[in-house]
Parts: C-alpha cells; sequence; structure tokens
C-alpha cells in the first residue's frame, strides 16, 4: 500500500456504495462508511470528513489525521526520504514484529514518522510527520533515528524544519533504547539551533509522554491545533500524585496557550497560512 492509498481506499468505499441502488446493500452498512466525532459523538459521512480536512462540521473538533492527509493538506510538494527504516525488534518482544508488519499494510507507511523535503508556497523545508495512528505515534528507535537524520540534513542544507508532532510518549516494546530517543533528538535539536536553524513545531492530538518531554517543546516556534491533549503523564496519573482536582481543560491547547507555554493556535484550515506567514518572517526561500 502506497503512503497516498490508505486516505483514498476509504474514500472510494464511501463512492462505491453510493453507485449502488440495491435494498440490500442499503441495509447493510460497509465498514468506514460513516465516522464518529470522539468529542461530541456526531456521526457522519466518512467523505464528509475526508472532504472537511477531519474537522467536525458540528463542534469543529480536530481530528486526528493520517500523515498522507496532513501532506496534502500542508505542502505542494513533498519528496520522502529515509523511509524504509524498519525495527529490528530490539527486545524480541512478543507479537512486536506481527504487529509492525500490520500497521505497516493498513497505514502504507513503515514507522510512526515520515521525513521528506518539501516545498510549501514556494518555500524549501524540511518536514517530519508524526502518525497517530501507527502505534500512537509512539518514539522506538526507527522515530529517533528518522528524526535525528530530518535535523541534520535540515542544518546541512541550511534550511527550516517543520514538525507535526503526535505520540502516546515512548514504545514500551523498545525500552530502555526508545527512552533514549529523547536525548538522541535533543541533541540534534541543540547543533541545529546552534546552527542559527529555525524549528517551528505542530502541536497535534495528542503530543504527550517522552515526545512533550524532548523535541516537542525545543522548538523556536510551538504552534498547536484547537483542543489538541498536550502533556506528559496522563491526567488521571498527576491527579493521584497531587491528590488534587485538575482546573477545567487542563492539558488540552487552550490551557496550554494561556499559561504560555505555546505560542499560537491555529485551526487546521488556516495551518498552511500561518506557517507561509512565519517562514516569509523569517526570510525563507
Amino acid at each position: 500500500m502506497t503512503l497516498l492509498s490508505n486516505i483514498k481506499s476509504r474514500k472510494e468505499k464511501v463512492d462505491a456504495h453510493k453507485d449502488t441502488d440495491s435494498i440490500e446493500n442499503h441495509l447493510e452498512i460497509p465498514d468506514g462508511l460513516y465516522d464518529k466525532c470522539p468529542q461530541c459523538d456526531y456521526v457522519e459521512e466518512t467523505v464528509h470528513f475526508y472532504q472537511n480536512n477531519w474537522i467536525c462540521s458540528e463542534c469543529n473538533h480536530h481530528l486526528r489525521m493520517h500523515v498522507a492527509a496532513r501532506i496534502k493538506l500542508i505542502f505542494d510538494e513533498f519528496n520522502v526520504f529515509n523511509h524504509i527504516i524498519k525495527s529490528k525488534d530490539p527486545l524480541n518482544f512478543p507479537g512486536y514484529q506481527e504487529k509492525l508488519e500490520t500497521l505497516s499494510d493498513e497505514n502504507g507507511v513503515y514507522d510512526a514518522v515520515v521525513c521528506g523535503e518539501a516545498i510549501l508556497a514556494n518555500k524549501s523545508v524540511i518536514a517530519v510527520i508524526m502518525d497517530p495512528n501507527f502505534m500512537m505515534g509512539s518514539m522506538g528507535t526507527v522515530v529517533g533515528e528518522k528524526i535525528t537524520r530530518a535535523f541534520e540534513r535540515a542544518q546541512k542544507q541550511k534550511k527550516p524544519i517543520l514538525i507535526f508532532s503526535a505520540s502516546g510518549g515512548a514504545r514500551m516494546q523498545e525500552g530502555i533504547l526508545s527512552l533514549m530517543q529523547m536525548a538522541k533528538i535533543s541533541g540534534a535539536v541543540s547543533k541545529f539551533n546552534q546552527s542559527g536553524g529555525l524549528f517551528i513545531n505542530v502541536l497535534t492530538d495528542p503530543t504527550t509522554g517522552g515526545v512533550t518531554a524532548s523535541f516537542a517543546m525545543l522548538a523556536d516556534i510551538i504552534l498547536a491545533e484547537p483542543n489538541a491533549l498536550i502533556g506528559f503523564a496522563g491526567p488521571r496519573v498527576i491527579r493521584q500524585t497531587m491528590n488534587h482536582d485538575l482546573p477545567e481543560g487542563f492539558q488540552r491547547s487552550e490551557f496550554l496557550l494561556e499559561k504560555g507555554f505555546i505560542d499560537k493556535i491555529v485551526d487546521r484550515t488556516q495551518l498552511k497560512n500561518t506557517l507561509n506567514h512565519l517562514l516569509e518572517l523569517h526570510e525563507v526561500k
């Protein structure tokens, strides 16, 4: 399955169903025909979510987005590099290799991140997009290696780097090797920063755990999509540790903006224009 085929396949199912008028086919609703907003439970045809950039038309909640859909929304051109890098299952974790292969077939990617040399409104950038559909975007050795290489490429080519983070944190199937990626990527960020490079990070739902605790919060400019879950530990763990009720909206984009942790919340429909404006301000060509 190619990188773009995943977002096309569900739309094709919907179109094929709409062209069929038999009563029998209308009684049996095929998988993937409808999706439900996790925020307000509004049910809508998948094709409408697809056409609306996976934004709920009822409550404006930004649903999680496949890598290919993100590329199509933001970039005019995207050339993938270091794509076929696969985990060697360093801990021989039971069932891990089989799970990776299954997710790779389903999502059209080899791990939870895709990196590319991209064009955004005639501006050349290095882009890193994390995929919450692949093991919740968890950060293992492959994710750490690919993001590190992306920073090194951006530094060598003197280009800005844009990251769209989405992660549940470290990947438990790779143990301490997963945690080591936090320091590895942070080191690459530091070298990139010292060279004068521009790093813009867009926090999407969810960005949590080791990703938040490392490179996601080291960007020069930190943007976020509306109502994205952003934090380190989960609210339940924090509540139990502190033995205290948490503020309403805790760990959501709006709360973090109020407390100064992020620079701006940007609706998905305005994200490309906002990024273009930021690149223009920094005289990126």
